[in-house]
């Protein structure tokens, strides 16, 4: 594979080669490589794009139609020992609503092969903060308990990757920020954690990398600035806030790193197709005129911004 390619990593714990996935006519992921390796990568993509289905199949859950991945360097279809060292936590509920939150985890302990189930389950429901309802039966569970405790079978196996499909839904913020500190002390242990989510803030938070995917293909790889440099052919929103923004203005207009200019209450907005061209520019122009910058903000640099330009901008 082609390391220096931004969509794989070296020492990969999960290699994607290839591979697709159709129902009848519906192609739902097609001819995707990429791989994945210890830290929080995302996965990033509309509503259809491929990701829930990508990571069944890198679960061992769904069968590819063509193509090949391996996890820990194994077919997870065909060796089900790596099941041992894996978690997921699926978008839906899967759930057993009769059993207690304690009784569901050590469950999958039990199935997972852990030598002391009960002190697996107690374990990994203190590291979500469920041990006050631990006891109750998940019926009663908000959809917040019901993904924390999600959260604590996928953990309950101690497992090397963890599968992450919408993992904050229904988690009020203080949990949020407490499963969030979670998974990236998780990732610091070394583990690989791939977390799919529509909350774009939320994957910002947690991953240092994204695999962005558009009609079940890849669409881009990296960190957010790192996809937003692969457009080249939009230039960039910058923000510049200054005391007398309209002679700033002014000048900049015909300078060739500008592409446009616009002021919006008394706010600069410029366009520019090279941020570093912009950034030496601005300094000797501001001072020649006696302008004084108070801000220069990147407006699309975001992994919202991305987002929009992965499904609109082409």
């Amino acid at each position: 594979m082609n390391n220096a390619s931004p969509a794989f990593v070296d020492a990969p714990t999960i290699e994607v080669t290839e591979l697709s996935k159709w129902f009848g006519p519906k192609v739902a992921v097609s001819k995707m490589s990429c791989s994945f390796g210890q830290g929080i990568t995302g996965l990033l993509g509309p509503n259809g794009a491929g990701k829930t289905t990508l990571l069944r199949m890198m679960a061992g859950l769904s069968q590819p139609s063509q193509g090949s991945l391996t996890v820990l360097g194994t077919n997870p279809r065909k060796d089900i020992q790596v099941f041992q060292k894996v978690g997921l936590v699926p978008e839906d509920d899967a759930v057993y609503e009769f059993l207690t939150g304690r009784r569901f985890v050590e469950y999958g302990a039990e199935l997972a092969g852990v030598r002391n189930p009960s002190a697996a389950a107690a374990h990994a429901i203190t590291a979500v903060g469920m041990g006050d309802a631990a006891e109750r039966r998940i019926e009663g569970y908000s959809k917040g308990m019901r993904q924390r405790i999600k959260v604590a079978g996928a953990l309950v196996n101690d497992p090397e990757i963890l599968y992450l499909d919408e993992p904050l839904n229904g988690a009020d913020p203080v949990q949020r920020v407490r499963l969030i500190e979670l998974f990236h002390q998780l990732a610091r242990e070394g583990r690989t954690i791939i977390v799919s989510s529509h909350v774009l803030e939320e994957v910002e938070k947690m991953a240092t990398r994204v695999i962005a995917m558009v009609d079940g293909r890849l669409a881009a790889a990296g960190d957010s600035a790192a996809i937003r440099a692969a457009f080249t052919d939009i230039p960039y929103k910058v923000r510049i806030d200054a005391d007398v923004p309209r002679k700033l203005g002014s000048a900049l207009l015909g300078k060739d790193v500008i592409r446009s200019v616009e002021v919006v209450d008394d706010t600069l907005h410029v366009q520019t197709e090279d941020l570093g061209d912009l950034g030496r520019l601005l300094p000797p122009l501001a001072q020649s005129l006696d302008i004084r910058l108070t801000m220069v903000q990147p407006e699309d640099l975001s992994l919202e911004s991305v987002f929009r330009y992965l499904v609109h901008g082409r």
